[in-house]
């Protein structure tokens, strides 16, 4: 691209980025009213509940709500730093600049050689695309480390592993970002950084590891992919409940336990895949650690007993790092993911008491939202395999041949 196409593209992505980041600022500060449930609620009362016992120096005392690993109580306690401002008000302008760090992150990468501005854009486009939810929950900042570590992975393994381990201890996933990494130092700095984190918080802040049992005893939630058994069910006589449990709205009732184990189970499904793709690769483009991590994210997510309208900040971030190597060819799942976007924040908060009464409207806007993920991971994971893994066997070493070929003559 010419110089002057690229400041074409660059006053594009920047006024997009800057209107439609307005008009999520004043949904967040209720200028305007966005349509379904306010979301804002986590922030204003949860967030800010957890808020005033964190500042005391302990994880919140038996709150089974809690269910992050013990650095998620950086972003909870971080409105502190604009003191000036109410608790959720600063929280909604910090998500915002975890927004803005996102795009300048990829703006920097896109305009290097070998990438391209594709997924600056894929970010601009795709994140007013789940509505005021992004701003009103932490995961914005997650993926804003999660999305630096990616791109440092190529040049600066170590800085990648602090940078993932970082991600781990707020919310997990950023782990996965590590699966196509093929360097040790990134792997080491990363377990090296949560083993630091973990003594840190566990000698400073009681019950800094509750979170795990709060975590294995979740259900399953209504907007998941098994929860369709159950959506389906309800007008078939099944009579368990929908209610507000372990801080997500959850069936409770006959087979619950036997769908969410089978949720599990497709994760650790989907886990022995990955695990088998990292054995039989052997051809890694400069787009695949990228790419790895994308179908990775995206295998956890749609898999999870949970999905949460702000996991498609994840899905979203990881996708925009994909598209930013001119080599990926990753654009049809992104294209899915972001389609999945839009049907999400009709799912939520939109139309969510049709997805609560299990309405015709609510299930069909499940089957669209987890279609296209499924869609997005079984042609992420073939797209993969296909420019990673060889088709044809690798061919034996010289040494190798002449012992097969000395065999072949003596006998």
């Amino acid at each position: 691209m010419d110089s002057a196409g690229t400041r074409r593209s660059l006053a594009g992505l920047l006024g997009t980025w800057g209107l439609t980041r307005l008009v999520l600022l004043l949904f967040v500060f209720k200028v305007f009213v966005f349509p379904g449930p306010d979301v804002t609620t986590d922030v204003s009362v949860i967030y800010q509940g957890w808020y005033e016992s964190l500042r005391h120096g302990a994880f919140p005392p038996g709150d089974v709500t809690w269910q992050y690993p013990p650095a998620a109580a950086l972003p909870i306690l971080s409105p502190a730093l604009l003191g000036f401002l109410t608790y959720a008000k600063a929280f909604f302008v910090l998500a915002f600049l975890a927004d803005l760090a996102v795009l300048l992150l990829l703006l920097y990468a896109g305009l290097r050689p070998g990438k391209t501005l594709r997924g600056a854009w894929v970010w601009v486009a795709g994140v007013p695309l789940l509505g005021p939810t992004v701003y009103a929950r932490y995961d914005v900042m997650v993926t804003a480390v999660a999305v630096a570590g990616l791109l440092a992975g190529a040049r600066r393994p170590r800085v990648m592993g602090v940078l993932v381990g970082f991600g781990a201890m707020l919310k997990v996933w950023p782990a996965l970002l590590l699966l196509g990494a093929r360097r040790r130092g990134a792997w080491g700095w990363a377990a090296g950084t949560v083993a630091a984190l973990a003594v840190l918080f566990a000698v400073t802040m009681p019950g800094a590891f509750a979170f795990l049992t709060f975590q294995r005893n979740r259900g399953t939630e209504v907007e998941s992919l098994g929860s369709l058994v159950f959506h389906v069910a309800r007008h078939f006589g099944w009579n368990g409940q929908v209610l507000l449990n372990y801080g997500s709205v959850e069936f409770l009732g006959p087979s619950v336990t036997l769908v969410s184990s089978a949720a599990l189970f497709l994760t650790g499904v989907a886990l022995g895949w990955l695990l088998l793709w990292r054995l039989m690769a052997t051809r890694f483009l400069p787009n695949t650690l990228a790419d790895a991590a994308f179908v990775g994210v995206l295998l956890f997510t749609a898999t999870s007993r949970v999905i949460s309208p702000q996991y498609m900040v994840w899905l979203i971030g990881a996708a925009a790092v994909c598209v930013c190597f001119r080599g990926s060819r990753m654009g049809l799942p992104v294209g899915l993911v972001l389609a999945a976007a839009l049907m999400t924040v009709l799912e939520f908060p939109v139309w969510f008491a049709h997805v609560v009464a299990s309405d015709t409207l609510g299930i069909t806007l499940l089957v669209l939202r987890n279609g296209l993920l499924v869609a997005a991971c079984v042609l992420g994971a073939m797209e993969l395999w296909r420019s990673t893994v060889p088709r044809e066997p690798v061919p034996a070493l010289p040494a190798q041949a002449t012992r097969t070929r000395e065999t072949s003559a003596s006998s």
